[in-house]
């Protein structure tokens, strides 16, 4: 393929799959009143699509290719995919039991309904990641996450059932509150999957513009560093103002990283597979070791976190 047309693809990718797909499930579920389970085989189409996108215009082909990961990622998915989807089911249950203050704007047409649910979510769900890497307990939950050394799709569903579990009630429950129907909920979960397919992809996302505000792959790798606390960085799910507003926003200038810079640097021997990643967080606490230096090129790119100078350090 030309160089030309895969830069092409490559700076369209990401505003048609997002648009498409969540436009897809919303037109679905809001004006072909389908069943909510429609969103499920919806979901895989997508996973399909990242996957074969993620051939054609790799960023790291040598990525695309299984580390002895492929069967644990898929347990994660089945597992958090599972919980989501029955949180969903709760949601008429849990308003019998929940008052309804009549604050959610029914009237709204319904994109606009799902995008403040959007974001709304994604100010809970940032701001507790941003609290994962400060609170040792939810650290050690969180660290599942990354313990990554390759990143693509799936590793947006590679978490601790407990901690998805934290970060979904910290986005949702301002929303629930609300009185957030039971279908904007749905297409909210459905979203928040197609996002986190995006902010993990292996593939070469471009289009400089829209990754200033996006929190998709381009910006998301940095905070997937290893090098001490300079991972610290770029915790937005799906936008990057909260990152703007934290002090934690970093565009990582020309710096590409590689299998090298990821993982957890203090903590080489993390878990690799899916019942003892469970498990670790657990365990008695393992201390971290100093981790390895930051790359002189990453370095000199400057804003890898405040963290960059402190790199030699545990992560917590």
């Amino acid at each position: 393929m030309k160089v030309s047309v895969k830069a092409g693809l490559s700076t369209v990718y990401a505003p048609l799959f997002w648009l498409g797909f969540i436009g897809l499930g919303s037109w679905m579920i809001a004006v072909r009143e389908l069943p909510m389970v429609v969103l499920l085989p919806l979901f895989l189409l997508a996973a399909a699509t990242s996957f074969l996108a993620e051939r054609v215009l790799a960023y790291r082909p040598e990525w695309n290719r299984s580390h002895g990961d492929r069967g644990r990622d898929m347990a994660h998915a089945l597992v958090n995919e599972t919980l989501n989807s029955v949180s969903i089911a709760a949601i008429p249950l849990l308003a019998v039991w929940m008052p309804d203050a009549g604050w959610w704007p029914q009237h709204w047409p319904f994109w606009l309904q799902l995008l403040l649910a959007i974001v709304v979510a994604d100010i809970g769900i940032t701001l507790m990641h941003w609290l994962s890497h400060r609170v040792p307990l939810l650290w050690r939950l969180h660290a599942v996450h990354h313990s990554v050394t390759r990143m693509y799709g799936f590793n947006g569903l590679m978490k601790h059932p407990l901690h998805q579990s934290l970060e979904a009630l910290a986005g949702t429950a301002p929303l629930l509150l609300l009185g957030m129907p039971v279908t904007v909920a749905a297409v909210l979960a459905f979203a928040i999957g197609i996002q986190l397919l995006l902010q993990h992809s292996n593939v070469d996302i471009r289009g400089v513009r829209l990754n200033r505000l996006m929190a998709w792959a381009p910006r998301h790798r940095f905070h997937h560093l290893k090098y001490g606390r300079a991972g610290d960085v770029n915790f937005g799910l799906f936008f990057t103002v909260w990152d703007h507003l934290l002090g934690t926003a970093f565009d990582g200038g020309t710096y590409r990283i590689g299998g090298s810079d990821l993982g957890i640097g203090g903590r080489p021997d993390y878990p690799v597979h899916y019942l003892a990643q469970l498990l670790e967080p657990l365990r008695r606490q393992v201390s971290e070791s100093a981790s390895p230096p930051l790359p002189e090129a990453l370095r000199r790119g400057g804003g890898a976190g405040e963290a960059a100078s402190s790199v030699d350090q545990p992560h917590l």
